[in-house]
This record gives C-alpha cells, sequence and structure tokens, in this order.
C-alpha cells in the first residue's frame, strides 16, 4: 500500500516535533545554568560586601561626592552618632561643607585585603567587615567598614548598606583665631553658630567629612600663622584636629611699634615723673632745667599664647634723663644724665575686624 506523500511528510513532523522541544529545553536549561552561574558571579564579586565597598571607593578615587552619598548608609544615623558620642543635637548641627570634590584627592590603587562575616543587625542576618588596601596621597594605607546586606534588586542581585557609616567627623579647634583652611577651603569656625555668641580667644566646630581622605590644615592672616599639618583620615566617626594661630612677623612688628610709640610719647613730658608711664625718677635736690627724656632701650616684644589674649611679659627697657640740679648741701649746679631701668609688659589679641587691640601693663 503505497502512503500519500503529505502524510509521510506529517509523520515526519510529528516525529521531529519531540526533537525540537527536548533542543529546547536543553538550551533553556543551559541558559538558566549560565544566567544562574552569572548571577552567582555578579553576586561574589560586583555585587558583594567587597565589591559594594569598592564601588564607594572608586566614587571617592574620581571625586564623584553625589555617587559616593548616594550609597545606603552612607550618612550617619542616630546609632552612628551615639557610637561616636555625639548627641542629636550635634548631628543636626554637623556641616556638610567638606563633603565637596574639592577637598578629595589622591586615592588609588585600591585593592580588596579581606572580608570577614561579622554579626548582623538586620533580619538578613548577612554583615562583612570588610578591608581595603589603598595607596593615599602616596601612602600606603587601609580602611576597615562594616556592612550588611540590604535585600536584592532585580529579584536577583544583592544589595548592601553600610552598617556604621564611613564617613568621618573633623572635631577641629582652632586656637587664638575662628577661621582655618582645610585642602585649599576656608572656614569660619563660627559661621554655624548664634549670631549673639560670644566672642571667644579660641574656636572649635565639627564636620562631617568623607573617609578615607587626607587633610591638610593651615591658617594665613595678617597677624596670624598656623603651621601646616596633615592628618590621614581611615577611619570613621570622630578625629580631632588642633590649629594653632600664633603672632607672625608683622603682628609683633606692629606691636613693636605702638609699644615704641607709646613710650616714645612718655618721653615728650617734661616731668620727673611722666603720667601713665613705665618709669620716673625722684630727686632731692633743686631742679633748675627742664627735665628730658628719651629712650635708650625699648623693650623687645615677643608674644606666647595666654587664656585670653597673647602675653608680652614684663621685659626690661631704659629711659634717659637729663636734667640740670643744684644741691641743696653746697649749692653747686650740675647736669644729672643718667639711664633709668623700666620693665613694660602688654596684652593683645586681634579684633574681628584684623586692627589688634593693646592692653599696657
Amino acid at each position: 500500500m503505497t502512503i500519500p506523500a503529505e502524510q509521510h511528510r506529517a509523520r515526519g513532523r510529528r516525529g521531529s516535533m519531540p526533537r525540537a522541544v527536548l533542543a529546547i529545553v536543553v538550551v533553556a536549561a543551559l541558559l538558566a545554568a549560565g544566567l544562574g552561574g552569572t548571577i552567582s558571579a555578579l553576586n561574589g564579586t560586583v555585587y558583594s560586601a567587597g565589591g559594594f565597598v569598592e564601588q564607594y571607593l572608586d566614587a571617592l578615587g574620581r571625586g564623584d561626592t553625589v555617587g559616593a552619598l548616594a550609597f545606603g548608609g552612607v550618612m550617619p544615623d542616630k546609632a552612628d552618632l551615639a557610637a561616636w558620642g555625639l548627641s542629636d543635637d550635634a548631628a543636626a548641627d554637623l556641616p556638610k561643607t567638606l563633603l565637596r570634590a574639592s577637598v578629595l584627592g589622591g586615592l588609588r590603587n585600591i585593592e580588596l585585603a579581606s572580608a570577614t562575616a561579622t554579626p548582623a543587625t538586620n533580619d538578613d542576618g548577612t554583615a562583612q567587615t570588610v578591608v581595603f588596601d589603598f595607596v593615599l596621597n602616596g601612602t600606603a594605607s587601609s580602611m576597615a567598614f562594616t556592612v550588611e546586606r540590604a535585600g536584592t534588586f532585580a529579584g536577583v542581585f544583592n544589595a548592601w548598606k553600610f552598617t556604621i557609616s564611613p564617613l568621618a567627623v573633623l572635631q577641629v579647634s582652632v586656637l587664638h583665631e575662628r577661621s582655618f583652611t582645610v585642602n585649599g577651603l576656608t572656614l569660619d569656625t563660627r559661621a554655624h553658630t548664634a549670631a549673639d555668641a560670644p566672642a571667644t580667644f579660641s574656636t572649635s566646630a565639627a564636620y562631617l567629612a568623607f573617609a578615607p581622605n587626607r587633610y591638610t590644615f593651615e591658617h594665613e592672616s595678617a597677624m596670624l600663622t598656623a603651621k601646616k599639618s596633615t592628618v590621614s583620615v581611615t577611619a570613621a566617626g570622630p578625629t580631632a584636629v588642633e590649629v594653632n594661630a600664633l603672632p607672625n612677623k608683622v603682628m609683633v612688628t606692629q606691636v613693636q611699634s605702638e609699644l615704641d610709640k607709646f613710650l616714645d610719647a612718655c618721653a615728650t613730658q617734661t616731668v620727673l615723673q611722666p603720667t601713665s608711664c613705665p618709669w620716673g625718677i625722684t630727686i632731692d635736690d633743686r631742679i633748675e632745667s627742664t627735665p628730658a627724656w628719651s629712650i635708650t632701650a625699648y623693650p623687645p616684644v615677643t608674644l606666647t599664647a595666654g587664656e585670653l589674649s597673647f602675653e608680652m611679659v614684663a621685659a626690661p627697657g631704659e629711659a634717659r634723663i637729663v636734667v640740670e640740679v643744684q644741691s641743696l648741701f653746697d649749692g653747686d649746679v650740675t647736669t644729672r644724665d643718667e639711664d633709668v631701668p623700666f620693665t613694660m609688659g602688654l596684652s593683645v589679641t586681634v579684633q574681628p575686624s584684623g586692627a589688634l587691640a593693646i592692653q599696657l601693663h
């Protein structure tokens, strides 16, 4: 019996269908296995705890502050502040001025050093302490970060957040001044205080800042100079910094000039005891001419920091008097020409206007 050609082709198609279905199933299985392997590989690298932190560090290295601040857990919460010894009120006032690209730089050669499982604070139960090595402005450094799982995204990729904020808090004390410069940015410690807050000789303020990073502090003004000091911040939380602003040559010269002018004015008084001046002389004989004073040695100005002002301890000077006197004993007239030693001290502060306020004593 001859089978029609149409029936033969139909039977061929029916026979090939199971093979096609099988092929599709095999391909799908392979794709699923490959996709699963890819997802697993990505969760072990890019979307791992280490990958999460590395992306944060890479953002800092590129100066991408917007990207760095977008990572979960970067901004400190109440738990972070409590652990750092800062109150909620202090946190509300922490300036974010330093969270900018212009103060960043020098973070290179970022490499994962270790990742260790740690107790988690979330329901997921997955947390890690991740340590990265890097070169910070030419110096080999490292920093530890604590992160924890924060669910998934796209249904398959691990999401992470910082358990403890990686940001630092720079607690800056500016001695004898109110302004300082950090990484080229000049700040005023009193910018965020109340307008009616009393002026103080030294000031302080705290600022949120990126870590890891290196910060160079200094001060240079018309009267005061602070030596540069560099702090490499490789830990979250508070870092204390001191900027010691001291009188420079310009200030010492100006104070010396003001002191000399005062003494010169004293020397113009034609009396034996110049009023409000640090020297005088008592002569028991009769004065026959107008006393003439001059300064033969001015007290040298040296300034050191006190509690409320810069202080010049009493320094020696000499004034010369020339006057004719008649002896009450024998009536002889002679010229009295001698140096009269004295001491002089003072206190000085730099006013907000930049002028000097000098108190002689």
